[in-house]
């Protein structure tokens, strides 16, 4: 599997681009990405199954060498629930999607968990899908040596406050004495986050909370800010990778 590229692959992209259009082989690719343990890489074949994987996700996964990961499907490697979700997302990336910056909670077999931002893309020899490459890097600590922290941090703190109802992005910039394209832009820098990322986190990270509870799951949506159960749903699969009620199964 040939993967094409003039662009080099720096340890901070979340840009795949950069990685799949290297000139460097897989197997290269794969032990670069061994030295960076906050990076999760993979390859996968037109089947899903993993052909290429860093040592950061063999260890995330409880196993003891890559072989025990290449040559299986996520279902077969990650917790059951996850495992569906993940096939499915990879077989939106196999028929030409790419996913970009999609912000996510990892739960591994090892009980490890923690956010992430996911990139996929097709592999294609032409015009012909022949798997797919993927990155997964960790949220670092907000940057809080930057000059606009501050500024920042009292948009986070009106948003930490008020999760559970609609917030307009204008209204965070005018809390932060910005404007609304200088807040995107800071955010990115400071919490490697859109200001509608990190709000989904804060109302996924209360909805998770609330789950180990016998509330019921209609109004744990409601009380994190969801308009109604179906998008509360939605949105929770799409970040954690499960239902509410399958999380609170697993977490039970």
């Amino acid at each position: 599997m040939a993967v094409h590229s003039q662009k080099r692959v720096t340890q901070r992209s979340t840009n795949a681009d950069a990685l799949v259009e290297t000139p460097l082989p897989p197997s290269e690719l794969q032990a670069i990405f061994d030295a960076l343990p906050d990076v999760v890489f993979f390859i996968k074949d037109r089947e899903g199954r993993y052909t290429h994987v860093n040592l950061t996700l063999v260890r995330r996964l409880g196993a003891r060498h890559r072989e025990d990961l290449v040559g299986k499907t996520a279902d077969q490697v990650f917790p059951s629930r996850l495992g569906g979700s993940y096939m499915i997302q990879d077989r939106r990336v196999l028929a030409g999607e790419t996913i970009e910056n999609q912000l996510e909670l990892h739960l591994y077999a090892n009980r490890t968990a923690g956010w992430c931002l996911t990139f996929k893309r097709p592999l294609r020899d032409g015009e012909r899908v022949t798997g797919l490459v993927g990155i997964s890097r960790d949220l670092d600590a907000p940057d809080r040596q930057h000059s606009s922290f501050a500024r920042l941090q009292r948009a986070v703190d009106h948003m930490q406050a008020n999760y559970n109802t609609p917030l307009r992005v204008q209204t965070l910039a005018d809390i932060a004495e910005v404007s609304v394209a200088q807040l995107e832009r800071l955010f990115k820098r400071v919490f490697q986050l859109t200001p509608q990322q990190l709000l989904t986190k804060l109302r996924i990270e209360e909805a998770m909370r609330l789950l180990h509870t016998d509330t019921r799951i209609a109004e744990i949506g409601q009380a994190c800010g969801f308009s109604d159960q179906s998008a509360f749903a939605r949105q929770f699969k799409a970040t954690v990778g499960m239902a509410p009620r399958d999380y609170r199964a697993l977490v039970r």
